[in-house]
């Protein structure tokens, strides 16, 4: 399916949040099967490949986040702008205690930001990353943090952008997001919009996990 293609066979009543699970499955598990993400979930990369993430969320959540700031008055994207879930203040400490310098932004990251910089006067884009990147955190990213911690033996600054707990309990603030994305009101159409550009935004993302696997010398699958 391409990424920016309407996604169709979906009902008209269907929920927004029912929309983006569906259209997104197969482009999430791709993601996570990914030859950097498998690698640094076994615990086989260097602490460096894991800064390397890091610096490359750097420049990806500074800029979803300047989308936040843009949006923040917005009537149905606005409510999306919860203090709580950014990330770069968290960011900033983790590069600091990881010895990061000058980050070395990779060129599908580039692309990446690129694409975030337009979420800031598209409503319906600015959803689509908030909710990919920001669920994802909440949901993988917190076994992603757990599994840092033992690898690395890191805790604090190193992990504190997988650190939600100003938020509570996750899984209750997960439904309370779904709840957000089904009162938008959006019709038929424009939820399409919303989850072609969701699969886009994974799409992205795997480009910029590709790469970090290149330039940590791990080796790509062959395709089938």
């Amino acid at each position: 399916m391409s990424a920016t293609t309407p996604i169709s066979g979906t009902p008209a009543d269907t929920t927004l949040s029912a929309e983006l699970r569906q259209a997104t499955f197969e482009v999430h598990e791709e993601a996570h099967r990914s030859t950097y993400m498998a690698a640094l979930l076994d615990g086989g990369l260097p602490l460096d490949a894991y800064t390397l993430l890091a610096e490359q969320y750097g420049a990806i959540y500074a800029a979803l986040e300047a989308a936040s700031d843009a949006m923040a008055d917005h009537p149905v994207a606005g409510p999306f702008v919860i203090d709580d879930l950014r990330r770069l203040p968290a960011l900033h400490d983790d590069l600091d205690a990881l010895g990061s310098g000058v980050p070395r932004i990779l060129p599908a990251t580039t692309r990446y930001v690129e694409r975030l910089h337009t979420a800031a006067t598209d409503p319906e884009r600015f959803v689509a990353h908030h909710y990919i990147r920001y669920l994802g955190d909440l949901s993988g990213g917190q076994v992603i943090g757990k599994l840092l911690q033992r690898t690395y033996g890191l805790s604090g600054d190193g992990v504190r952008f997988y650190d939600f707990t100003s938020l509570g309990a996750p899984p209750r603030f997960r439904a309370r997001y779904r709840e957000l994305l089904d009162a938008t009101g959006w019709d038929a159409a424009a939820r399409s919009r919303v989850a072609a550009e969701a699969v886009l935004g994974f799409r992205l993302n795997i480009a910029v996990l590709s790469e970090m696997a290149e330039e940590v010398g791990l080796e790509q699958p062959l395709a089938s």
